[in-house]
């Protein structure tokens, strides 16, 4: 529930910087001019305030992107930034039994990210596998080795 609602808090605040954006440039921005005793409508007349709006349009994209772009990156238990990627996998056998995959893990143990490197049959989602207490399952591999 942390990660969705982090997720939408920073979804507001892009949002809440975007209005001021606007405001500032609508503020900035002349009206404008009358054409014969007509007040012409400011986007799809006036070429200022149309290329305004198809940059800001392209800022706010970006800032959509960038802003889940960030968020898949992220522990789903305590929001930090996922680290080490490890990549396995073989590109030789890409299509049936091992195709290649990028392993993202949190510094704490909460978790690892496998995200696909290549989509051969439709796209497949990354997968979250959360750990249980790390220390644990370290016990547990080394007593199998014994």
């Amino acid at each position: 529930m942390k990660y969705w609602t982090y997720f939408v808090a920073k979804l507001v605040a892009g949002a809440a910087v975007l209005d001021l954006l606007w405001r500032g440039v609508s503020a900035i921005m002349p009206p404008p001019e009358t054409f014969m005793r007509q007040q012409v409508k400011a986007f799809p007349q006036d070429l200022r305030w149309t290329s305004v709006m198809f940059l800001f349009w392209l800022i706010a994209a970006s800032f959509v992107y960038l802003i889940v772009w960030d968020q898949k990156g992220r522990c789903r238990t305590c929001l930090r930034r996922l680290r080490m990627p490890v990549e396995s996998g073989s590109w030789s056998k890409a299509t049936l039994f091992n195709p290649p995959r990028t392993e993202s893990i949190c510094p704490y143990g909460h978790g690892t990210l496998e995200q696909p490197e290549v989509h051969t049959s439709g796209k497949r989602p990354p997968e979250w596998k959360a750990h249980r207490d790390m220390w644990q399952e370290l016990e547990e591999l080394d007593s199998r080795r014994k």
